[in-house]
């Protein structure tokens, strides 16, 4: 299906700023040049620019490269600038960040870790 974005196994947010003029092509050299990953793969990379009102994303499907492209009318997205390249992202710090909040959410129940008892 067209943009089906449900396909990705996993999600890449692209950290700082991005020049949104790049089409399918640059995007993709700059997922296998910059950050060393496969932009064959079923994941979903995120781009923001400057203004961040405005996202591309980045997804091989079977046959070819989609690219969706979204701009906001009011307010921006809160994409982390920090000096990471490449940060991996969850659904639902993907759903935070689509619906305006911050992708690190302090008050959020983090997932426990395995500890030893006693």
């Amino acid at each position: 299906m067209l943009g089906d974005i449900t396909v990705a196994k996993d999600i890449y947010l692209a950290c700082g700023y991005t020049d949104m003029r790049k089409s399918i092509d640059g995007l993709a050299a700059l997922v296998q040049e910059s950050f060393g990953m496969d932009p064959f793969a079923p994941t979903l990379y995120l781009f923001c620019g400057k203004r961040r009102d405005r996202i591309k994303a980045l997804l091989w499907e079977k046959d070819g490269f989609v690219m969706l492209y979204k701009r906001l009318e009011n307010g921006n997205f809160k994409w982390p600038r920090s000096s990471e390249e490449v940060r991996p992202l969850s659904w639902k710090e993907f759903n935070w960040l689509m619906d305006g909040l911050e992708v690190n959410q302090p008050k959020a129940i983090r997932p426990a870790q395995k500890a030893d008892f006693c």
